[in-house]
């Protein structure tokens, strides 16, 4: 049986802020950006959130199926480290905003930035399982970023966006190789969310830890796959907090296991791995969507085809790893989700420093745990009226006895 991503499109954000002037305000090292390897990174508005980034990535992915296919989806996962309640789960807030089926599962999945490959293979296997065979999910990845003290490295690489994908039986961009999968997991406190606004951890310690996960899976996968090798796979694919990082774990990965030289190493990252790091320069880290963002970039700027063999690296701090296959599909080359994406990045507006300042302390009062409040437009009016006003993306309006009321704009 085949099962695998039938279809895929994101949300980016509709503002931008320029990362080298964000280092020039906070009197951070100019020589960290190089390694950094970012140009702009999306920003939120104050009145998103993880659902709204959730609901407006998978809107376009709606618009392009047929009432009987919707019809069909028995399942929507969210993948998510920003959870508005302990409780209840975010998962139930989109399927609402969406309209979709209400004979369907629905439950939200949290282990960092791995929580949306977790959320993916649950869906892969009930998929696979279900006694209708034309069953699909909707897999989101969706997450909104936490307060960051203004010293710190972290905040030029935080991101806004999410990404949905349609799993099914049919899967026309990616066909996940079912059981071949290298798995890793071990207790560290690299990064962390103690607090619904705060985000901690120690950066070191992180990507001692992704790097010792993808050696692990990577070894763990090719032990369960004799005869893998690097040249197995004609794309690779990573978590991507910051593409500096894919480049100093695909230069550990390849002297190790391929015992390259430099030149040699230097060939492989521009043919397997470049194309899936344009996105991620531009919008920034997406957390649970940063591995299925680097996807999307790749099939859009990669020169793609059918019966390809992927090869993705998923970490999730805490920790969880795993590195897992798939064969790319016939709509995998021209998707149009990873098309409008890509377009979008250029639509967005730019940012001045005070404007960002203003939303990026208005956007506090959407943190879960918040009671009550009025998520009034006013402050911004000029922004909001530019960037979302009759779009149609959803919005938040309010929040009253910690429910989150939303409106489409």
């Amino acid at each position: 049986m085949t099962v695998g991503i039938h279809d895929i499109d994101g949300y980016i954000g509709r503002a931008s802020l320029d990362v080298g002037m964000l280092f020039d305000a906070r009197g951070l090292d100019r020589g960290r950006l190089t390694n950094l390897m970012m140009h702009r990174k999306s920003v939120n508005l104050p009145c998103e959130d993880p659902v709204t980034n959730g609901v407006n990535a998978a809107l376009p992915l709606l618009k392009r199926m047929s009432p009987a296919d919707i019809a069909d989806i028995e399942l929507i996962v969210v993948g998510t480290e920003s959870g508005l309640d302990f409780g209840k789960p975010i998962s139930t807030y989109i399927h609402d905003l969406l309209e979709l089926p209400r004979r369907c599962r629905s439950f939200e999945v949290k282990h960092a930035c791995y929580g949306a490959t977790a959320a993916l293979h649950a869906a892969a296997a009930l998929v696979a399982t279900s006694a209708n065979p034309h069953a699909r999910a909707l897999v989101i990845s969706t997450d909104a970023a936490a307060r960051i003290d203004v010293d710190s490295y972290w905040e030029p690489s935080q991101g806004a966006g999410a990404i949905a994908m349609l799993v099914g039986r049919d899967p026309a961009i990616l066909e996940i190789d079912l059981g071949r999968s290298g798995l890793f997991t071990f207790h560290v406190m690299d990064t962390l969310r103690p607090r619904p606004e705060i985000e901690s951890g120690n950066s070191d310690l992180s990507l001692l830890s992704y790097l010792t996960c993808l050696d692990e899976t990577y070894a763990m996968y090719c032990q369960r796959n004799p005869g893998s090798t690097l040249d197995s796979f004609d794309r690779m694919v990573f978590h991507t907090p910051f593409a500096g990082m894919v480049v100093g774990a695909h230069r550990t990965l390849t002297r190790k296991h391929a015992r390259l030289s430099r030149d040699e190493v230097t060939r492989h990252f521009h043919d397997a791995v470049a194309s899936s790091l344009v996105l991620a320069q531009e919008v920034g880290n997406t957390y649970s969507a940063s591995l299925y963002l680097a996807l999307c970039s790749m099939l859009v700027h990669g020169k793609v085809e059918a019966g390809q063999r992927i090869g993705l690296f998923s970490y999730g701090s805490g920790c969880c790893s795993e590195f897992y296959s798939g064969t790319l599909g016939e709509n995998a080359a021209g998707a149009p989700g990873p098309i409008g994406m890509n377009g979008a990045i250029g639509q967005r507006r730019e940012l001045d420093m005070a404007t960002y300042e203003l939303i990026s302390e208005l956007a506090e009062q959407r943190f879960s745990g918040v009671e009550h409040a009025d998520i009034a437009v006013e402050p911004y009016r000029d922004l909001y009226e530019e960037c979302l006003a009759g779009t149609g993306s959803a919005v938040l309006e309010s929040i009253k006895g910690f429910e989150r009321h939303y409106r489409f704009a």
